[in-house]
């Protein structure tokens, strides 16, 4: 049974969104309709079935008019129903693609050891620009080696460029054309954040990618608000191109800066920011703005439309998403790398994502259950504890809790991910889509 088309696959998506859980196949976890086995290996390339699409294996240059193969940063090896698996080549090794990164805001995964999170899959995880710049600054962690050495990390680290935390910390005193005014949420201290800065502050800091400063606007804004967002965003990123260039001379040559497609939920507005930012010829693309209060469904929608005209040979970043369901139905959508605080926060505050919907470990009816959270989940959490013990770690406020549910939920994820790349090389994303959809879908009331 070959894969059907994206047309013939999206005609039935709306039906399978809406359809109830008892009708839905549930995936057997030990004999699964596909194999779902685990990519190769990175020297080996994966075989291209007959039907898949492209032919042949597009890379993307750091800079493309130079396409020589020792500035490769992305590989598209196959495609299945829309949804893209490829490779993304950084200074710290290979990421497979579809991704998703782990977030170490202030240079830490919460509550996981560095070794813990690359043994669950992890290859490359998002620290945080703005955080790093006020504690404990860029200057010391660059003295210190960098923030791999720093933090004990040796797989690939996107930074961002600092502009949402700004916004979203209410922190901001005055936005203009130069930069964006804000006061330290740890002192009080004023600080000036321009594009250049945001660019010297992710030099020092020595990550893989580093993100052009952008302009976030909030949901909802006016039409007038965000294409006000969109002008100032390409203005800045590229100002952002001309200060990495011009720091190229001070080493890491390996690392790559990407933009931000802003343009909030406009059509007109989104692809006019992304036709201005295809001319800076950047090795990826992000999408930013969206996850930020608007429904799901309209999220989607905006994907639907933006992500077909984005460079194919390029990697595609849809920014702080999301839920597991949200990561399925954007890689649907031809969407190659996510990064989200949920898995994490979730796991501090006392939930578990499972395949039967979120549980609440502080639900009085695990007080005496001797299931583990996920039954056959293979990570340590669920193959040494019961949902019993953990109740009672997270209400005797003991940290093992959190270490142990966030275990749980980034192995969730990184698994996820793992399969969604075996089901796209196969051929048979539609039928994982399929099975899946209707479980991550389950309303979470538990």
């Amino acid at each position: 049974m070959t894969d059907r088309s994206p047309s013939e696959f999206w005609a039935q998506r709306q039906g399978l969104r809406s359809r109830p859980l008892a009708e839905a196949p549930a995936p057997d976890l030990r004999q699964e309709r596909c194999s779902w086995t685990s990519p190769g290996s990175a020297q080996e390339p994966v075989a291209m079935k007959s039907n898949e699409f492209p032919t042949r294996t597009l890379y993307a240059s750091r800079y493309c008019s130079d396409d020589r193969r020792r500035t490769d940063v992305f590989e598209l090896l196959a495609n299945s129903s829309g949804a893209r698996r490829g490779r993304l080549h950084t200074g710290h090794g290979i990421v497979e693609t579809p991704a998703f990164m782990p977030v170490g805001t202030a240079a830490s995964v919460k509550a996981m050891d560095p070794g813990i999170v690359e043994e669950l899959g992890a290859r490359q995880i998002v620290c945080n620009t703005y955080h790093l710049y006020l504690r404990p600054g860029h200057r010391l962690i660059r003295e210190l080696g960098g923030l791999h050495r720093f933090m004990g990390w040796s797989g690939s680290i996107l930074t961002d460029s600092g502009g949402y935390q700004v916004f979203s910390h209410r922190s901001l005193l005055q936005l203009s054309d130069e930069g964006a005014l804000f006061r330290s949420h740890i002192d009080g201290s004023r600080h000036l954040l321009t594009p250049e800065l945001s660019v010297e502050i992710q030099r020092d800091l020595g990550s893989d990618i580093a993100m052009v400063l952008d302009e976030c606007p909030p949901y909802p804004c006016s039409e007038e608000q965000a294409q006000s967002a969109v002008a100032r965003t390409t203005d800045w990123a590229w100002r952002s191109k001309a200060a990495f260039e011009a720091l190229a001379e001070s080493g890491n040559e390996s690392q790559f800066l990407f933009a931000i497609v802003q343009g909030s939920v406009y059509r007109n507005e989104r692809l006019r920011s992304l036709e201005d930012l295809l001319k800076l010829d950047l090795p990826g693309y992000a999408i930013g703005g969206l996850s930020v209060g608007e429904p799901p469904e309209l999220m989607l929608r905006t994907l639907e439309w933006l992500v077909p005209e984005m460079a194919v040979s390029k990697p595609r970043y849809l920014m702080g998403v999301g839920r597991p369901i949200d990561i399925l139905e954007s890689v649907a959508r031809g969407v190659d790398l996510f990064d989200c605080v949920l898995p994490t926060r979730l796991g501090r505050n006392g939930a578990a994502y499972t395949l039967e919907g979120r549980l609440n470990i502080k639900n009085s009816r695990f007080k005496r259950d001797e299931a583990p959270l996920e039954p056959f989940c293979d990570c340590s959490t669920c193959q040494r504890f019961s949902r019993a013990y953990l109740r009672h770690l997270f209400m005797s406020k003991e940290i093992l809790a959190a270490i142990l549910l966030t275990t749980h939920n980034l192995f969730f994820y990184l698994r996820l991910m793992k399969r969604v790349r075996a089901a796209i090389e196969e051929g048979c994303f539609s039928r994982f889509y399929e099975d899946l959809v209707p479980r991550l879908a389950e309303p979470h009331g538990n």
